[in-house]
């Protein structure tokens, strides 16, 4: 079974429609791409995937369950972390500060026993503090683990986002732009990342890129959009040699 199935998903805003009838699934274990030109939708789906819109029609169902049944702040309860195009990080927080901020959604005590620090709350900080210091090692970020996120170099606060998103233990992770202003050798590190993520670590793992150096690299498949309406979907080269795929690159959408 997929563990992600969306069905004939659409969003408008006022009288423009952003997404019109998109259609995927995505596999256990798997890194599956959403590509498209500027404006053609493909944040807006991750939009929907988290809840933060309300689709206007359509379904989404992940593991088998009603996602659309859950509210924006559960979605992480269900499996689902997500990155953002731009930076989500709390700069005056040190990188192991904001970690233990991405734990927020495994605590399981209450405001009193927290504000008593009772043997309960004593345990679970070990644990979470466990957590944390796994994928501090996994992402090789001991070297930053103590510095504040504004002095960060771009590159490192993109890794970080991503180790907030995974110490929250997701079964899907969605990556909006990881490459985004990286540079040549950065975007090959991440490229290691998100293989070791989904080798290592098992993760099935959704993806919106522009880099398509990267995307042909780490992708098991590749759904082509533009503007709001799936075009093509099948592996990277097929993808890329698709001609409404590149009628629509070279037509250039606005954002």
């Amino acid at each position: 079974m997929s563990l992600l199935q969306v069905d004939n998903v659409s969003l408008a805003f006022g009288g423009i429609r952003a997404i019109d009838g998109v259609s995927f699934s995505v596999e256990p274990g798997e890194v599956f791409t959403i590509v498209g030109p500027n404006g053609a939708g493909k944040s807006s789906l991750f939009n929907l995937i988290s809840r933060f819109y309300p689709p206007a029609g359509g379904a989404i169902r992940f593991d088998g369950q009603d996602l659309l049944a859950r509210k924006s702040h559960e979605v992480i309860d269900a499996g689902i972390a997500r990155t953002f195009q731009n930076i989500e990080l709390f700069d005056h927080a040190t990188v192991l500060d904001n970690l233990l901020i991405g734990r927020h959604s495994r605590r399981r005590t209450h405001w009193l026993q927290d504000l008593l620090f009772l043997p309960k709350v004593r345990r679970e900080e070990r644990l979470h503090r466990k957590a944390v210091e796994e994928v501090i090692d996994f992402l090789e970020l001991a070297a930053y683990r103590d510095r504040l996120i504004m002095g960060l170099p771009y590159g490192v606060r993109k890794v970080v986002e991503i180790a907030q998103a995974l110490v929250s233990q997701p079964r899907l992770l969605l990556l909006d732009e990881p490459a985004s202003g990286l540079s040549v050798e950065e975007t090959e590190n991440m490229a290691w990342w998100i293989e070791d993520m989904q080798k290592d670590l098992g993760l099935t793992i959704i993806m919106v890129e522009h880099d398509m150096g990267l995307v042909s690299q780490v992708s098991d498949r590749v759904l082509a959009i533009a503007e709001g309406k799936p075009l093509a979907e099948g592996t990277p080269a097929e993808i890329q040699a698709h001609p409404e795929v590149i009628r629509a690159w070279l037509g250039g959408v606005d954002e």
